[in-house]
């Protein structure tokens, strides 16, 4: 099969085009399979969590259906197809209705692969959550909590977009002390709602997630309003590696 070892940094990109190249000439005709993620990550050496990335972008332009525990199934061309990149197409980040409440102006319109924003939250946000619990505010840890409190209510009306899941990160981040870490979790928040890390979430969200984000997210309140630096740093690495996890685990 005419696929190659891929070496760019930008991995998801090159994937997503060369997959695309291939299904344009016809080496996979719609209603076929694409080969799974285990071989073509294998094929590429390349990770998994990279190919993820590309057949997720690959949806969002219309060019496959991922259907989890059955494959990448090949779907007819949209009608009047872009040539443009499939990252060009799939890159239409949303900041949703947060951005007028925070009163955070962003430019969205390069979208970011899911599990690099991932990554870069798990660099940051412990740290975020330390200093908050040593520096906020009353009323910053009453506005911690109020956003954990909104949380709870998109989870109980089954929201989809989960702005005070967004909320909740960006208050704490908010609490730091530390503006630069407030513009950084407020852009990378922007960028969770794209196009791309919406069909993640809905391909590999289990069922029980949100439930479980919501116990993570009050053993994180718990210790910044205890001012224990340590344990919040602790909970919210916890967290993010759950959701890390949750993410990476194979389809």
């Amino acid at each position: 099969m005419p696929i190659t070892r891929l070496e760019n940094p930008r991995l998801y990109r090159q994937i997503a085009d060369q997959l695309r190249g291939l299904i344009e000439k016809g080496e996979f005709p719609p209603g076929s399979r694409l080969p799974s993620e285990r071989d073509l990550a294998a094929q590429m050496q390349v990770s998994r969590a990279s190919v993820r990335e590309a057949l997720i972008a690959l949806e969002v332009v219309g060019l496959v259906d991922v259907k989890v525990g059955n494959g990448v199934i090949v779907r007819h061309p949209p009608v009047a197809a872009s040539p443009e990149p499939v990252m060009a197409q799939a890159g239409r980040g949303q900041w949703g209705e947060l951005d007028e409440e925070l009163g955070i102006d962003l430019d969205l319109n390069s979208e970011l692969p899911p599990f690099s924003l991932l990554q870069t939250r798990r660099l940051i946000e412990p740290e975020t959550a330390a200093l908050a619990a040593r520096y906020a505010s009353a009323d910053e840890r009453a506005a911690i909590r109020a956003a954990y409190l909104r949380n709870c209510e998109d989870n109980r009306a089954g929201s989809e977009t989960h702005p005070g899941d967004r909320l909740f990160h960006i208050r704490i981040a908010q609490a730091s002390g530390n503006p630069a870490y407030a513009f950084i979790i407020g852009h990378l928040l922007g960028h969770r709602y794209g196009s791309m890390f919406r069909v993640l979430q809905r391909n590999y969200t289990p069922e029980d997630m949100p439930h479980r984000s919501e116990q993570e997210h009050r053993a994180i309140l718990d210790a910044i309003e205890a001012g224990d630096a340590a344990g919040a740093r602790r909970a919210m690495k916890a967290h993010l590696d759950a959701v890390i996890a949750v993410f990476s685990r194979q389809g």
